[in-house]
C-alpha cells in the first residue's frame, strides 16, 4: 500500500538526549534536566517562528534549526543559572552531529530496502545539520532522500512542510506512511492527510485534541509487520 517510509529525525531516528551525557560532564548534575529542557524550548522556538507572520515565502522571522538550537541551549542555560562557555557551547552543539541513533533505527532501515520500499528523513533540521548526522552515523546509504523544511522557512507542524514529501517524491498522500515520535509531529501530519506510525517510546497518552494516528507502538521494529516485513536482526540473535 505503502511506497515511502518516511521518518522524522529528531527524537525517532536519533535521540537527542544523548546529549545528555556530554551536559553532565560540563554541567554535573544538571545534564538530564538540560537535555530536556532544552529540547523544550527548541520545539517552541520553531512554533513560535512558523506561527508569527507566515506567508507564501515563510516565516519572516524565519532562523534555520541550527541556530534555533542553539539560541534554545543559551536560554536553557540562563533559565537554570548556568554559565555557559564558549567552548562548551560548541561542544554540545557539536555533539548534535553524533547523536546516538536509536538501537532499533539501522534495523529498521534496512529491513525497508529488500522489501522495496522508499526511504526518507523529513525534518525541522536544515540540510547542514542533516546531512552531517546522517553521515556520521552511518545511516545516509539507508535513505533515498533528506528532507528538510528549511526552503519553506517554516517548520512542523505546518501543513506545508508534510507536503514537501509529496513533491520529493511525485507521490500521493496515501503512498506515504509517516513515522515519528513526537506526537505533535504525528498528529500535525495525520491533520495533513498522511498514515502515521507513532513510535511512543516513554509510553505517553496521545495528544487530547485530533484524531489519533493510523498505527502506534513502543519501538520502530514494531512498523515492520504492518508493512508485511520481519525483523532481519532476529533471525541472528
Amino acid at each position: 500500500m505503502y511506497q515511502l517510509i518516511a521518518f522524522d529525525a529528531y527524537g525517532t531516528l536519533f535521540d537527542v538526549h544523548s546529549v545528555g551525557a556530554l551536559a553532565e560532564q560540563i554541567f554535573p548534575g544538571h545534564g538530564q534536566a538540560l537535555s530536556a529542557f532544552w529540547r523544550d524550548r527548541q520545539i517552541e522556538y520553531t512554533r513560535l517562528v512558523t506561527m508569527s507572520d507566515p506567508g507564501p515565502s515563510g516565516s519572516r522571522h524565519y532562523l534555520p534549526f541550527d541556530d534555533i538550537t542553539v539560541r534554545a541551549l543559551r536560554y536553557t542555560c540562563k533559565r537554570m543559572g548556568l554559565t555557559l562557555r564558549a567552548d562548551d557551547e560548541a561542544r554540545l552543539m557539536e555533539q548534535y552531529a553524533h547523536l546516538d541513533p536509536f538501537p532499533d533505527s539501522r534495523t529498521v532501515l534496512e529491513a525497508l530496502r529488500p522489501g522495496g520500499f522508499q526511504t526518507a528523513i523529513l525534518s525541522n533540521g536544515n540540510p547542514e545539520m542533516l546531512a552531517r548526522l546522517a553521515s556520521n552515523t552511518g545511516l545516509a546509504p539507508l535513505l533515498d532522500q533528506v528532507v528538510s523544511v528549511d526552503r519553506l522557512r517554516l517548520f512542523k507542524t505546518a501543513p506545508q512542510a508534510y507536503g514537501l514529501l509529496l513533491e520529493a517524491f511525485a507521490l500521493e498522500p496515501d503512498e506515504i506512511l509517516f513515522v515519528s515520535s513526537n506526537a505533535w509531529d504525528a498528529l500535525g501530519a495525520t491533520w495533513f492527510g498522511l498514515d502515521v506510525f507513532w513510535v511512543n517510546r516513554a509510553g505517553h497518552p496521545f495528544e487530547e485534541i485530533g484524531p489519533p494516528p493510523r498505527y502506534h507502538g513502543s519501538s520502530l521494529t514494531e512498523l515492520l509487520p504492518i508493512l508485511g516485513l520481519h525483523d532481519l536482526s532476529q533471525e541472528h540473535s
